[in-house]
């Protein structure tokens, strides 16, 4: 009899429904797919709605928008119809190991190294995950996010106040940073640091990065011009031009080990000052998915705790 009373609480045809709505971005193009009228489609959604007794859809000027209580509707619907069809495959006897995915959108600013150690919890995890990794723009990033092509966005800004996506920000970690660069400009620089900065080539981000404001902050109070050879979004591209012996760069302290080895680069100074925050930011106000709680645990109590 319990079984019969959750049949008749949950409609799956009414949770098929949305789950086209919200996967086709809107009543007009769900409706051409399903072949069914406007207000059908609006009846049927409204039905679940109230068996659930949540808001699965608000209005946001002329959108139609999933709620947070949606978003998470739609994952789990998203996880129901994906076993259907294994279901189907299985009966008809495809594979269908289908490990569980993971999207990561992450800003081109985020050193990769670091990157690798926040993610690693995700591949380590006893069941198998399919990661896939989209690198981009921190608004672009939001943008697909906020469309849920993506699961989780790491980055080192927060979404700022008053964004138009909505969208929330869980702390991965702080981490002061390190000057590293070729061995002998690293010995000459050491010397006499940190006024030996002056004049000395600099690798920085693109202006207007958070890192890039601390830095030149940093270097305004100490009275310090030094000679930019290099600005880019991507920090992986700025460490490679140090590499090469083209000048300094500034590395997050929790990876400045493994890029001084890596790149066989020497320390200047450990600038303890300068700090850079890093977010995971999901459209959902606590993390659902498990392997993006397993990242931001292991990256709170693992990578940015030493």
């Amino acid at each position: 009899m319990g079984y019969l009373r959750l049949m008749e609480w949950l409609n799956y045809h009414h949770l098929l429904y949305f789950w086209v709505v919200a996967k086709e971005g809107g009543l007009a193009p769900a409706g051409k797919l399903l072949r069914l009228s406007h207000p059908t489609l609006s009846g049927q959604i409204h039905k679940l709605e109230e068996s659930l007794d949540v808001k699965l859809f608000q209005m946001r000027g002329r959108k139609l928008e999933l709620t947070e209580m949606g978003q998470v509707a739609y994952r789990y619907a998203d996880e129901i119809f994906g076993i259907g069809r294994e279901l189907r495959d299985a009966l008809r006897g495809r594979p269908v190991d289908r490990p569980l995915r993971l999207v990561v959108g992450i800003a081109d600013v985020v050193p990769k190294l670091l990157l690798r150690k926040i993610l690693a919890p995700a591949l380590d995890a006893p069941d198998a995950v399919h990661l896939i990794c989209r690198e981009g723009r921190f608004e672009r990033l939001l943008a697909d996010l906020a469309g849920h092509e993506l699961d989780v966005v790491i980055s080192d800004a927060p979404v700022p106040p008053g964004a138009v996506v909505r969208a929330f920000n869980h702390p991965l970690g702080v981490s002061d940073v390190t000057l590293v660069g070729p061995r002998a400009l690293a010995r000459t620089v050491k010397r006499g640091f940190p006024g030996s900065l002056d004049g000395a080539p600099v690798l920085l981000p693109l202006e207007g990065m958070p890192l890039r404001r601390d830095v030149d902050d940093w270097f305004r109070r100490k009275g310090i011009k030094p000679r930019v050879v290099v600005e880019a979004e991507d920090s992986a591209l700025l460490t490679v031009f140090a590499a090469d012996g083209i000048g300094l760069v500034f590395v997050p302290t929790v990876i400045a080990d493994v890029v001084k080895r890596r790149y066989n680069l020497a320390e200047v100074a450990r600038l303890d000052t300068i700090k850079e925050r890093f977010y995971a930011i999901s459209v959902e106000r606590k993390l659902i998915h498990p392997a993006a709680l397993a990242i931001r645990d292991a990256a709170r109590g693992d990578v940015f705790a030493r």
